[in-house]
């Protein structure tokens, strides 16, 4: 089945924030349509940085290669802006498919961007990012790798501003239309009827828009969610709440930690085939003495 099929009218597809190989091994064994490797976590744990465009393409190129090239899961990837001018979009769609994504999504703010769900997000005109979509449209070799097409409109511009762009962007050939950070489930509604085209919803906890069930986001209209912090707030507490207990006590004996067992964690890295290679491999057979 591909991820046309699971955004179809009546689906949703729920897509888990994965940041690293690590985050990226766990989801990719639990069953999810698609991963989502969200450009805030990618920043923060390869480079130690805020989600404001200091990312470049190769740093970012270099993550989505290595996060699909060890998953099987279908992998959709935040793009920024494209990284530049309409030259630059083309390269990077080219370059993201090329490295196994099945997905990519492209955002209407000016450079250097800043996280969706943070302030003074500021926009491109509408027409300019109406060709960054034809042009990405045109760079995909696989009519089934999606375009997602996001507008940072409503924050600053209100809700109408942002769904005439979503219109424009969706016209232009967007597969999937993404208005970030509606301010309520009415407006999240409105977004929903407004369009035939499958629209995204962006879950991010402590953000601008309300976090709401599966069966909501389904009765809403969504046909797509991302869940792209989770992960990573996650993995911050649970390393705040151990390093704590470590420095407290000198020591993570007796500490009673919500850990991953090391044996578990040497199968989700993929040691057993390290072991039954070098039983099949690495041993002397007695002729070649």
């Amino acid at each position: 089945m591909s991820l046309r099929d699971l955004i179809a009218p009546g689906q949703l597809l729920v897509a888990p924030g994965i940041f690293d190989m690590i985050s990226a091994r766990v989801a990719d064994r639990m069953g999810f349509g698609a991963l989502y490797m969200t450009g805030y976590g990618a920043v923060a744990s390869s480079l130690g940085l805020p989600d404001a465009g200091m990312a470049s393409y190769t740093e970012m190129h270099s993550r989505v290669a290595t996060i699909a090239g060890g998953c099987t899961t279908p992998l959709i990837a935040d793009a920024d802006t494209g990284f530049g001018g309409l030259l630059n979009v083309d390269r990077t769609v080219r370059g993201y498919e090329a490295a196994g994504a099945m997905g990519i999504q492209l955002e209407d703010q000016v450079f250097p961007k800043k996280c969706g769900h943070t302030p003074g997000r500021e926009v491109i005109p509408a027409g300019e990012m109406a060709k960054k979509i034809r042009v990405a449209v045109e760079a995909r070799r696989n009519p089934d790798f999606l375009i997602i097409a996001r507008t940072d409109a409503r924050t600053t511009h209100g809700l109408d501003e942002a769904l005439r762009r979503a219109e424009i962007y969706g016209k232009a050939g967007a597969d999937i239309l993404f208005v970030e950070s509606p301010e309520s489930e009415e407006e999240m509604a409105r977004i929903c009827r407004t369009f035939d085209k499958p629209c995204m919803a962006n879950m991010v906890e402590g953000g601008r828009t309300p976090v709401v069930s599966y069966e909501a986001l389904k009765q809403i209209g969504y046909r797509f969610a991302i869940f792209p912090a989770t992960g990573f707030l996650a993995t911050a507490q649970a390393l705040t709440t151990a390093y704590a207990a470590l420095r407290q006590h000198g020591s993570s004996a007796g500490q009673n930690l919500d850990i991953m067992a090391f044996s578990e964690m040497n199968k989700l890295m993929g040691f057993e085939r390290v072991w039954a290679f070098d039983k099949a491999h690495a041993g002397t057979d007695d002729a070649e003495k």
